[in-house]
């Protein structure tokens, strides 16, 4: 058996719980079709997806003197992140502060609680911002209060796209040719790291966005959202608009038909980002040419959504059951023509 000793760094070991996550096909019962998709399942990480981001960030700040060594890190979170950076916290040995808002799971909270992360929740949602708005006001003030603390900002720094160069070889590994990449859309991160690497391979790859109703990122108005992990209030600059082909929005009672769908058919399941990337991945599985090559992300797994996504009671009391997608999302030519209440596609994006 495998011992390490006291002088050995805890760094590579914690490094190598992260990556090579692997594909599931997904195809029928679930795409009702012939066709289907591969889905990359990121919730094999510790903490799903943004794992892979979290320690990219930290390593690079303290390369480059940005994060001395002990030093704070306090970032904003709905809770994938959180749970990447404290991963990335015990590995470099680093206290960490999360601020989140109410929204946040309590399994979630916990594990933070448990992983050594400090959890500071705001009561407020801002005005305009909502709660994501007052997530990075409060960041501001633990900035000014803790002099020589670093803030990651996972939605302006661009260590945040480069941490997905990995993710994009796996696949390239794992599949070799791929013609459409579906990837849910909130700090933009994973879907312009994961397509600038592949298009280089790939250079025909079609970018399919998925955002959620309410969200700001592509031009709709600003809504309360229930869906977290995909979406967002503000406007990170880390989205690269001018990467994707097409972009979908999806509702929350939609995601939850397809997460536990998913879960029925083939013990392959996971929070809202996932059930809206399935529903997205399947309908391009079953329109686009046979043959063509989907290759879908599944962010994380089903675990923390027990209280929401697969809990009946929360889901009868917002009205998200028995109430499958459409067979065909409505289509609108610009972001602008009219806002998405439902499953809505805009496929005028367009490469610039």
């Amino acid at each position: 058996m495998f011992s390490r000793t006291t002088t050995e760094p805890a760094v590579p070991l914690l490094s190598q719980l992260v990556g090579r996550t692997p594909l599931c096909w997904i195809g029928e019962p679930f795409t009702a079709c012939a066709q289907g998709f591969w889905a990359k399942l990121e919730g094999a990480n510790p903490g799903g997806i943004k794992d892979r981001a979290a320690l990219h960030i930290v390593r690079c700040a303290r390369a480059r003197g940005d994060l001395p060594p002990g030093a704070m890190i306090v970032e904003s979170t709905s809770g994938t992140f959180g749970l990447g950076l404290a991963l990335a916290a015990i590995a470099y040995g680093h206290p960490v502060t999360v601020v989140s808002d109410p929204g946040m799971e309590p399994i979630v909270r916990r594990l933070l609680s448990a992983y050594g992360a400090r959890v500071d929740t705001v009561t407020r949602p801002h005005p305009v911002g909502g709660w994501q708005q007052a997530r990075l006001e409060r960041v501001a003030q633990l900035l000014k209060e803790h002099p020589g603390a670093y803030c990651p900002n996972q939605y302006d720094n661009p260590d945040n796209v480069e941490a997905y160069a990995g993710l994009a070889d796996e696949l390239l590994d794992q599949l070799g040719r791929i013609d459409v990449l579906v990837c849910s859309v909130g700090t933009g991160g994973h879907s312009a790291g994961i397509t600038q690497v592949l298009r280089r391979s790939c250079p025909g790859l079609r970018l399919v966005g998925v955002d959620a109703i309410g969200s700001v990122i592509f031009g709709q108005p600003a809504r309360p959202r229930l869906m977290r992990g995909l979406g967002s209030s503000i406007h990170p600059r880390n989205v690269a608009h001018a990467l994707f082909d097409e972009v979908h929005w999806i509702a929350p009672h939609e995601a939850v038909w397809a997460c536990r769908r998913l879960a029925a058919t083939h013990y392959t399941t996971g929070g809202w980002s996932v059930g809206a990337v399935a529903t997205v991945a399947a309908w391009c599985a079953r329109t686009m040419a046979p043959r063509t090559r989907i290759a879908a992300i599944f962010p994380d797994g089903p675990a923390r959504y027990h209280g929401t996504v697969f809990d009946d009671a929360y889901c009868a009391s917002h009205d998200l059951l028995r109430r499958p997608p459409a067979d065909e999302p409505q289509e609108i030519t610009h972001p602008g023509q009219a806002e998405a209440t439902g499953w809505t596609r805009c496929a005028a994006m367009g490469r610039r």
